[in-house]
């Protein structure tokens, strides 16, 4: 029996079933029993500091260079795959190209978006990676979930072309992440009329509460309290934020930067929050998180930095003031992973042993590898998690390797066997082997 019907069937309100039907004994109740599996991809973009990311043995005994510091915690958790390479051609520059074909790995088709090379482009040719997950989870009634995936954003401009997308649900589709927060809330938890909905929502959450006293166990009443507690505190955080205008304003950068820049540190943490809530719900099995764009001009002024993030990437490797910059801005990218990565680890698997973290799969990569030289080679991957039975706790090395055979172990890893991803003659070889 399905989850959702079953609850109907107990005389549950409809605006309920985003909060039970994921709880534990309600899973018990309707004979699921299958492995939960989440992927969740952050990108972060304008390329890494390579010696201040790298480590420099391979193995399980690596060392963590400064990037990756705020995740040293995790180590044993974590897979640092260098040597993976966007090996897409064809039209659009290499922002466009890495941002658009990185989790697609196929051509940009021929448009009138004229980038920093020769040829314009326009919209990706395939489907990303993320999608074809969400539809193979989808496609089983075991793990279909009431959205599938959730695309989030933060400080991500309006406008959409190659440098702002990188999902996409087929060839000429792409998808917009959400990086207003109250927006994304209204979304997981019903479109909201107005704000006073939302305590209608909750009083029939605790009607239904009632109900359930002898079919729900004593831990997923705790665990619904929980939940009903954590959107208690998100509207009135939601509300604060509204108040200090977090939504859109007049740009105050360039053309096409989100004015949500200086609260970029408070809107990540709100949807990282959303996300692990959403998780711990089971709306979604899959995710995105999006920082700024390619060519994102964002002003870390928060670490005390006001240039704009793309031109910081531009300056020569001998600009040392430039190089301690950008390694503050990507070590801080990395303790926003570690903020989502601790909240998976800390919260308990609903219906299962151990932790969310241990069904869940997290890869942080980039649009390049390195700013200033524009190179989709050594694009850096980092992994943690266990969702997808990887041999975790290592440093790997490659040549040149094409991110679709990495791509086509997530799917392999997930049950489902594509004998190609994205271009097929760049998955030769096959699905990377990371057991």
């Amino acid at each position: 029996m399905i989850r959702r019907t079953f609850l109907r069937e107990i005389g549950l309100s409809a605006a309920s079933l985003p909060f039970l039907s994921g709880l534990p004994s309600l899973q018990a109740a309707v004979g699921s029993s299958v492995r939960k599996q989440r992927m969740v991809i952050m990108i972060s973009p304008n390329g890494t500091i390579p010696k201040s990311f790298w480590p420099d043995k391979k193995g399980r005994d690596f060392d963590i260079k400064e990037i990756l510091l705020p995740l040293e915690a995790f180590r044993e958790r974590m897979l640092v795959l260098r040597g993976m390479s966007n090996k897409v051609r064809g039209d659009g520059d290499s922002h466009m190209r890495g941002m658009s074909c990185l989790l697609t790995g196929k051509e940009l088709f021929p448009g009138n978006i004229q980038g920093g090379s020769h040829t314009p482009a326009g919209w990706c040719s395939g489907i990303s990676i993320d999608q074809e997950l969400k539809n193979h989870f989808q496609s089983q009634e075991a793990s279909r979930t009431r959205f599938g995936s959730l695309e989030f954003g933060v400080g991500v401009p309006d406008r959409a072309d190659p440098w702002t997308r990188m999902v996409y649900s087929g060839p000429n589709k792409p998808v917009g992440a959400i990086d207003d927060p109250y927006q994304m809330f209204k979304k997981l938890y019903g479109q909201l009329e107005d704000k006073e909905h939302l305590g209608s929502v909750l009083d029939e959450l605790q009607t239904d509460l009632k109900k359930l006293q002898k079919v729900v166990s004593p831990e997923d009443r705790q665990m619904l309290a929980e939940h009903a507690e954590f959107v208690f505190e998100m509207e009135n955080e939601l509300k604060a934020a509204e108040a200090q205008k977090l939504h859109h304003a007049a740009p105050e950068l360039e053309p096409g930067i989100s004015d949500t820049n200086d609260n970029i540190p408070e809107i990540s943490r709100m949807q990282i929050d959303l996300m692990v809530n959403a998780f711990s719900n089971d709306m979604a099995r899959v995710s995105t998180l999006q920082y700024t764009n390619s060519v994102g001009q964002a002003r870390m002024r928060w670490l005390g930095i006001n240039e704009g993030h793309h031109g910081l990437s531009h300056e020569p490797d001998d600009n040392e003031d430039a190089q301690k910059k950008l390694v503050k801005i990507n070590t801080w990218f990395a303790e926003q992973l570690n903020y989502l990565v601790t909240k998976l680890a800390d919260t308990p698997e609903p219906g299962a042993d151990g932790s969310m973290l241990d069904h869940t799969t997290i890869v942080w990569t980039n649009e390049l590898g390195k700013g200033n030289s524009h190179t989709l080679n050594n694009i850096p991957f980092v992994l943690l998690g266990d969702g997808f039975g990887f041999d975790m706790g290592r440093s790997l090395a490659y040549e040149k390797l094409s991110i679709n055979r990495l791509w086509m172990a997530f799917a392999h890893g997930a049950g489902h066997q594509l004998e190609s991803f994205g271009n097929p003659e760049l998955c030769e070889g096959g699905a990377l082997d990371l057991s």
